[in-house]
């Protein structure tokens, strides 16, 4: 299937690897990398690794694309050690919104109001308490308005 759909995008670089190889590019040079596609079990360990270079887990969004049902959420899941407290960091999961809103919305527009309020939040400094280098420590619920005063700016 990738094969078949690399074609329709020639700007694009496809390269095919070895989980175990991957693991390691992504510790030694993660820049190299713009989207990986590989099966469940390996995208979940991949992207628990890839969590380390955004400083959090919660950073990170996530999509299953290709079969009957497109579904987006955060790399993390639901994490229930921490529901409820007001400290989970709710970007990786209003990153995967932007996905949504991306690929099977075909709301490119959207998206990246998502995307840039998000950018704008990290660049001002404003952080849940896992993203200890961001200086305006913020709950859950206030990161959220933070995000949305700056959707409703742009």
């Amino acid at each position: 299937m990738v094969n078949r759909i690399a074609g329709d995008y020639p700007d694009v670089t496809l390269e095919h690897g070895y989980v175990d190889s991957c693991a390691m590019a992504l510790v030694t040079r993660p820049t190299s990398f713009d989207v990986i596609v590989t099966e469940n079990l390996f995208g979940d360990i991949l992207s628990d690794e890839a969590s380390v270079l955004t400083g959090s887990l919660g950073m990170l969004p996530s999509a299953s694309i290709g079969g009957k049902v497109d579904l987006y959420e955060p790399v993390h899941g639901s994490a229930p050690d921490i529901a409820g407290k007001g400290i989970a960091n709710p970007l990786g999961a209003i990153a995967s919104v932007a996905m949504l809103l991306n690929h099977t919305c075909k709301l490119d527009h959207e998206a990246k109001i998502l995307e840039d309020a998000i950018i704008r939040a990290l660049n001002e400094g404003f952080g849940t308490p896992d993203l200890r280098s961001q200086p305006k420590k913020v709950s859950t619920s206030e990161m959220g308005g933070v995000i949305r005063r700056f959707v409703e700016e742009s």
